[in-house]
């Protein structure tokens, strides 16, 4: 979602309010969180998460180009760390079937695409039509 569609929907939630209203709003509380950030304060939003300011130190890096090293300044980059309802709203799982087995609870591998005349999950060589692989 980005800021006009945000915008959009709250506009349709509240027709009490003027789409101008709506853009106001938004813009001003970006603003704020925007200035909190820049004096370095951290901006909590219950439920939600939190905004802070993390700094990275100076450091010596390397021109991807010429592999010559470069001195990087320290800088300040924004933090987010979400809330825990958000997280637990995040991570909820869907309904279980009642009918379902149960799902193992590690993660599948995902399945690679079938290629005609190979069973067993390898990749098969692209060979022109009546060559062999391997010969």
């Amino acid at each position: 979602m980005i800021k006009s569609e945000l915008i959009q929907r709250l506009a349709r939630a509240n027709p009490h309010l003027y789409q101008r209203d709506v853009e106001r709003i938004v813009g001003t509380i970006f603003e704020e969180i925007a200035q909190a950030l820049s004096r370095g304060d951290r901006v909590e939003l219950r439920d939600f998460g939190a905004f802070s300011v993390r700094t990275r130190p100076a450091r010596i890096g390397r021109n991807p180009r010429t592999g010559e090293p470069v001195a990087v300044a320290a800088k300040a980059v924004p933090f987010f760390k979400t809330g825990k309802e958000l997280r637990e709203r995040l991570n909820r799982q869907p309904p279980a079937d009642t009918g379902a087995s149960e799902t193992p609870s590690t993660p599948e591998t995902p399945s690679m695409p079938e290629t005609p005349g190979v069973s067993d999950g390898t990749r098969a060589e692209l060979m022109p039509s009546g060559v062999a692989a391997g010969e």
